[in-house]
């Protein structure tokens, strides 16, 4: 099938993986299609939810931000050319379904070398390091997550029983400056996400007191 030369390249939403000392990308995961909907909520952080009156309108740091997305995974436009994609000829979407689930396993070579240590008497194991893990949604959403929720509806199978279309659920939390800190890679990304957000947001239009029925704030106090 043809399409027209100069019709906008479609982005696809994904995440990505870094290591957090070296800034190494270590796995790209695109979504094959891209949610229909993606939704986000915001629980702010202020002092006054501890009852401080007098700190009711100070916050202590960035709201905690989570999204969540469910993205379908099917193997059959890949499967129209076996030949080309024996990866799926042999497993179907298990490929790119554990690539989802591993992120939040630590590395199987750590475990090993971290029960060597125990059995050896260490006497304290540092737990293993994760991969700075990205939200990439277009060049404008580079966030810093921590994948929180994973639920995954397998819906059709080959043969052989693997599967071959599914559904999966993955909840988000945005890392923040509070979690990773202003010096981490993690936390220069989150700042320049919420340094775009204050752009936007200066790019919205002020509204008016008439909008609001009010001729000021007088007639409210």
């Amino acid at each position: 099938m043809t399409t027209f030369p100069r019709s906008p390249r479609l982005l696809k939403g994904g995440i990505v993986l870094v290591d957090p000392d070296t800034g190494q990308v270590l796995r790209i995961i695109s979504l094959q299609y891209n949610p229909e909907t993606l939704s986000r909520t915001l629980q702010a952080q202020a002092l006054g939810e501890s009852g401080d009156r007098s700190q009711a309108l100070r916050l202590k740091g960035p709201p905690v931000e989570t999204y969540k997305l469910e993205a379908e995974i099917d193997a059959a436009d890949q499967l129209e050319f076996p030949e080309q994609n024996d990866a799926v000829r042999q497993h179907g979407i298990a490929p790119q379904l554990a690539a989802l689930e591993t992120i939040n396993y630590p590395n199987s070579s750590d475990l090993l070398t971290n029960n060597s240590l125990a059995a050896a008497g260490t006497l304290e194991i540092a737990p293993t390091e994760a991969p700075l893990t990205l939200f990439v949604w277009s060049q404008n959403r580079v966030i810093p997550v921590r994948l929180t929720d994973f639920s995954v509806t397998e819906e059709a199978f080959d043969p052989n029983l693997n599967p071959i279309r599914a559904k999966v659920s993955l909840g988000l939390r945005v890392l923040s400056v509070n979690d990773l800190g202003f010096e981490h890679r993690g936390g220069n990304l989150y700042m320049t996400h919420q340094q775009r957000l204050e752009s936007l947001a200066a790019l919205s239009r002020t509204g008016t007191f008439t909008d609001l029925g009010i001729t000021g704030i007088d007639d409210v106090f």
